[in-house]
């Protein structure tokens, strides 16, 4: 159970917000139709929960995760929570994703299970644009709360499973998300001269209710939270848009 002091702190400091007017919308699209296309009702669900995992254990790609839900949660619509167990989230980097700082309400939670009750209760206040959380372990009970939570409101739930030690796969047990991605590098936009150009990833969703899965070379989240399709992707996908026009 999470420390009662916890939750009541949460709740003054949740009590605190205002709703200010922010338009709230159904769904918060990605903006790349080779994305939203596929997603069932056109984008991420904002009242639900959704999965997201490191495609493998090392730090680079656990970074990739990490800023492809500040991405999401830049574009959300007011204050974001963000649940951790431990001090590694780093501003500035969060910043070039999109996601503001001043925007930011940080939590420290002892275990897994003060991550989900956290996560739980900000769900249910209906005062954020986006509650975020990590953990290693999160079965079917823990993630129906978070959805049952989140439904109805329009706070996007956002849920990362960190690679435990014995090397499980950590999207492959049950769950109650909505959606479920894996995140992984991909080599970077080539340069006409020699350095590194945006970093690119491989976005993988792996499971959706009411879809199915695909994955997609993207290039990383910019400094309003946007992905973009890669340059030769995107051509490939307007000239084939182009086409089908001609062809209607």
């Amino acid at each position: 159970m999470a420390d009662p002091a916890v939750l009541k702190q949460l709740r003054e400091t949740l009590n605190g917000l205002e709703d200010r007017g922010f338009r709230r919308r159904p769904v918060l699209p990605f903006g790349i139709d080779a994305i939203d296309s596929r997603l069932a009702p056109g984008g991420l669900r904002l009242d639900a929960l959704h999965e997201v995992a490191a495609a493998g254990p090392d730090m680079a790609e656990d970074c990739a995760a990490t800023l492809f839900m500040a991405g999401i949660a830049a574009r959300a619509w007011g204050p974001v929570l963000w649940v951790v167990r431990r001090r590694d989230l780093f501003a500035p980097g969060l910043s070039q994703a999109g996601l503001d700082h001043k925007r930011l309400i940080h939590a420290e939670a002892r275990d897994d299970a003060e991550v989900l009750a956290v996560m739980e209760e900000a769900l249910r206040h209906r005062g954020l644009g986006a509650v975020i959380g990590e953990a290693k372990r999160a079965d079917m009970t823990a993630t129906r709360r978070l959805q049952l939570a989140a439904e109805g409101g329009r706070t996007i739930a956002l849920l990362m499973k960190r690679h435990a030690r014995e090397g499980r796969d950590p999207i492959a047990t049950p769950s109650a998300a909505v959606t479920r991605w894996r995140i992984g590098c991909a080599p970077s936009t080539p340069l006409p001269v020699e350095g590194v150009g945006r970093h690119r990833w491989r976005v993988e969703l792996a499971r959706q209710k009411g879809g199915e899965g695909f994955t997609q070379i993207l290039e990383a989240c910019d400094a309003t939270g946007r992905c973009a399709l890669p340059a030769q992707l995107a051509d490939r996908s307007a000239a084939a848009g182009r086409a089908a026009r001609r062809a209607a």
